[in-house]
């Protein structure tokens, strides 16, 4: 076993007596060493229960003839991040995760691997770092919440952003938006909509990393308990049949994953995060895959913020693999491909049922014929940009307007609730890029303003920042190059014309070639927000949205 480097032998009598000094006994140092990687915290409402999760993990573990030891990996919230300069600490975060547990693990040699995480960044940076390490690993996430209930009706985080917004158009009192603070967010668990959290959680479902139930059983249900012991017993039969990250997320099960987004309606952060997957297998991921994947998926899911139904209401549905079953039965997956049960993800789902055909929808009967996301290129965005269709209006699918330019998103805001942004605007939010930001805000609260503030069908907002998976509207994100590497939205005047064609794939700027030449000629880089720490090393290594804001060594 992997864990022998470090344990067996008289050279190695040094640190057997370290391990003596942690309370092992004999019979447990000569076990299979399985690593319980837990993101428990007491600031992120998604990892408060993870500590109960983990010593689940642990008793399936040994259960299964394993020794497991914890250790720890780092957690932001992003709703509680969100509109301060915390929210230039969240994308970072996924890098921090999946070096620090690849230090760990190598560190200490472990020979299996139980990944517990549940919000944003947590999930992709432990996939990046499982890739790495490479030794038998499972997931299991720490659930979603409920979704709240105000006036008979299910509500969620997004609807809580976007009740700021009412309160300052003069459509919510203080004290409806008091009880939304109170009831939108009930118990423990990522937040109870389709946002980026549940997103990979359910997209580690699809790729074959966790176990049935895993993006959507909640976190207060005594069901996750069993999930989290299944997990750590199932950890320890892929550590007894060889089976490693690297032979369950390869390109098919990528592609697979990127076909469920489609079907689900992801978060547009899967289009960064799928890409740095993707790069860790030796995959080059092209945000563009997701276009053709698009074009033959259909829509069959409205999640919040899309619609009105919850993770709670797709777990009664028959979860992932329900949706995976719609998809299987019309060739648009690959059932070969191996997960962690050490079956194919066609015997996984197998016996699937679609229990509620109004949460998932049918093949033959979707919300639309194309998937959820799209990538959309032009002269604004010549490396692409990338927005969640399925969440965007009828009428706002085609746009024209002239551009509000904003060079930081606390402007735009301030303009926003300020009443500056009429009808038929195009908002653009940049400098605001992994590079540029640094860090690639979230702009959930600008597009929860414009909702608020009843422009969500007439107002579009465009960025080489991202949005959060509670954003909806004609959001597009991710333009690239971003403003920081002098890409076109770095050009862009106030008053120019922005075209929009979200069917025909299409982000255009109305201007001239020789203007924008003249334009571009006359532009000079502007100086980085952030020169000293974490975020300064960040910037100097991080690349633009379209390739998953990987970090390459000496990037310029």
């Amino acid at each position: 076993m992997k864990s022998d480097n470090m344990k067996a032998g008289m050279q190695q009598a040094p640190a057997r007596s370290l391990l003596n000094a942690l309370g092992f006994t004999p019979e447990e140092i000569k076990k299979p060493l399985v690593g319980i990687v837990s993101s428990y915290n007491e600031i992120v409402p998604g990892h408060m229960n993870i500590d109960k999760i983990v010593n689940a993990v642990k008793l399936g573990v040994a259960e299964a003839g394993g020794m497991p030891v914890v250790f720890p990996a780092i957690a932001v919230c992003d709703g509680i991040a969100m509109g301060h300069i915390g929210m230039k600490y969240s994308l970072v975060t996924r890098d921090l995760i999946a070096d620090s547990t690849e230090c760990m693990a190598i560190a200490h040699q472990f020979d299996a691997l139980v990944m517990v995480p549940n919000c944003d960044k947590n999930v992709p940076g432990l996939l990046m770092a499982a890739a790495r390490i490479n030794v038998p690993t499972v997931f299991v996430s720490g659930g979603p919440m409920l979704a709240g209930h105000i006036g008979g009706k299910k509500r969620s985080l997004s609807s809580m952003f976007e009740a700021v917004g009412a309160n300052a158009a003069g459509k919510m009192t203080l004290d409806e938006v008091t009880e939304y603070e109170e009831k939108v967010c009930p118990t423990c668990g990522s937040c109870s909509g389709m946002y980026t959290a549940n997103s990979m959680n359910c997209l580690t479902e699809a790729l074959g990393m966790g176990l049935r139930g895993n993006g959507t059983i909640p976190a207060v249900y005594s069901e996750r308990i069993k999930l989290a012991k299944h997990a750590g017993m199932a950890v320890m039969d892929m550590y007894n049949k060889n089976i490693r990250p690297r032979d369950i997320m390869t390109k098919d099960a990528i592609l697979n994953a990127l076909t469920v987004d489609m079907a689900l309606g992801c978060s547009t952060n899967s289009m960064l995060h799928l890409p740095a997957i993707a790069h860790e297998v030796g995959f080059d991921f092209d945000i563009a895959f997701a276009n053709p994947i698009s074009e033959k998926t259909p829509n069959l899911c409205h999640l919040a913020p899309a619609g009105p139904t919850y993770m709670e209401d797709l777990n009664e549905a028959g979860g992932v693999y329900a949706v995976m079953k719609e998809l299987a039965d019309v060739e648009l997956l690959n059932t070969e491909c191996m997960t962690v049960t050490g079956k194919t993800i066609g015997e996984n789902i197998q016996n699937a049922v679609n229990r509620n055909p109004e949460v998932i929808r049918p093949i033959d009967k979707p919300y639309s014929k194309t998937g959820g996301l799209a990538v959309l290129k032009g002269n604004l965005a010549p490396d692409g940009s990338v927005v969640k269709r399925s969440a965007v209006v009828e009428e706002m699918m085609v746009h024209e307007g002239p551009a509000r330019v904003f060079d930081c998103e606390e402007d735009a805001i301030e303009a926003i609730k300020g009443g500056k942004i009429v009808e038929g605007d195009v908002v653009v939010i940049r400098y605001e890029g992994p590079k540029g930001g640094p860090g690639m805000r979230e702009m959930l609260n600008p597009t929860s303003a414009i909702a608020g503030m009843g422009l969500g069908s007439s107002v579009a907002l465009i960025t080489d920042g991202r949005f959060s998976g509670a954003s909806r509207g004609a959001s597009i994100g991710h333009v690239s190059p971003e403003a920081a590497l002098g890409g076109p939205i770095a050009l862009v005047k106030e008053g120019d014309i922005i075209k929009i064609d979200i069917p025909n794939l299409k982000l255009e700027l109305d201007v001239d070639d020789k203007e924008l030449e003249q334009r571009r000629k006359e532009w000079k880089p502007r100086e980085p927000k952030v020169t000293t720490g974490y975020l300064a090393r960040y910037a100097s290594m991080v690349t633009s949205g379209n390739r998953g804001a990987i970090l390459e060594v000496n990037n310029k």
